[in-house]
């Protein structure tokens, strides 16, 4: 297992210091950060220079990358170019609500597909099954800047039972959650059901169903929880990707996340926070990975991280 932990690591490095490379150098090709800044005149040559000059700008590409390089065995990304504030500052600001937001739409999902995914295999070929085919199809095919928009209109708008923007208090998730945990709960009960229905052929199922033991029990104890190595995959990669990947939703809702920030900050051409946001949400979705696999040999005993070989 240690040994295991350590190649992982050791690929988590090889891992962020190639996005720091094409983070680095794939964002330059935007243009000059410092006429974004002078946009609303026309400055002199000189003042164009003593502002690339305060901010690093002068220095040969690759001295620029070696700072930023040293900086990020510490996590620090540097200043921002527009609010002069830490990137990391900035960055930290966000993340609660990011976090909150992929936990809750999580949360939704789980709460939506695995009721779902399970008794659709259970009642398989049956009007539940049916029912319950179409509602993955519908959940998948949902626009999530749709449901959205329908989500504000029908419960802010027009019954005010809930806050339409911000982040304020938990009321304010709600809606949020729900847009990104419809979308993401149909491709989950697919998935679950899928994975129930191969479970369900296999031998030790039908000798626990021969013991005597209830079907349910049958089931949840052993079907589902042998179903769940490919789902909590998909959960923990889809986890990750929520962290940096809620963009549309946090614009909808006016949602202070770690995306949006971002955003912003291409807009701006702001380096610093850019390559900050992006290095910090790789890192997360590797660290994420990782835990996944280690919580394999937890769920299924049979399956040894340690000579998976899984990268």
């Amino acid at each position: 297992m240690i040994a295991y932990v350590i190649r992982r690591l050791l690929h988590t490095v090889l891992v962020v210091f190639a996005i720091s490379l094409l983070i680095f150098f794939s964002i330059r090709l935007t243009g000059d950060p410092v006429t974004v800044m002078f946009s609303a005149g026309e400055p002199t040559k000189e003042a164009i220079e003593e502002v690339r000059r305060n901010l690093g700008l002068d220095q040969p590409l690759y001295v620029q990358y070696l700072i930023f390089l040293k900086g990020l065995v510490t996590f620090d990304f540097g200043e921002s170019f527009r609010s002069h504030m830490p990137v990391m500052d900035l960055i930290m600001e966000r993340a609660g609500a990011t976090l909150a937001l992929a936990i809750g739409g999580t949360i939704v999902s789980i709460l939506i597909a695995f009721p779902v995914g399970i008794i659709s295999a259970v009642k398989r070929g049956s009007i539940v099954d049916f029912f319950g085919r179409i509602f993955s199809l519908i959940g998948i095919s949902f626009p999530n800047f749709w449901l959205g928009i329908m989500l504000i209109l029908i419960f802010a708008v027009n019954l005010k039972w809930l806050p339409s923007s911000g982040f304020e208090g938990p009321q304010h998730l709600i809606l949020p959650s729900i847009t990104l945990g419809m979308i993401l709960s149909g491709i989950l009960a697919r998935l679950v059901r899928s994975s129930m229905l191969e479970v369900m052929n296999q031998q030790y199922v039908s000798t626990a169903k021969s013991k005597g033991i209830s079907d349910w029990a049958v089931i949840i104890k052993h079907a589902f929880r042998n179903a769940l190595l490919p789902t909590i995959t998909f959960l923990g990669l889809q986890f990750g990707s929520l962290l940096g990947g809620t963009v549309i939703v946090e614009t909808i809702f006016s949602w202070p996340g770690i995306g949006r920030l971002i955003i912003d900050a291409i807009n701006q051409r702001d380096y610093p926070v850019i390559q900050g946001g992006v290095i910090f949400l790789a890192v997360i979705m590797v660290v994420v990975n990782l835990i996944v696999d280690l919580s394999y040999s937890l769920i299924d005993p049979r399956i040894k991280t340690g000579g998976s070989g899984r990268a």
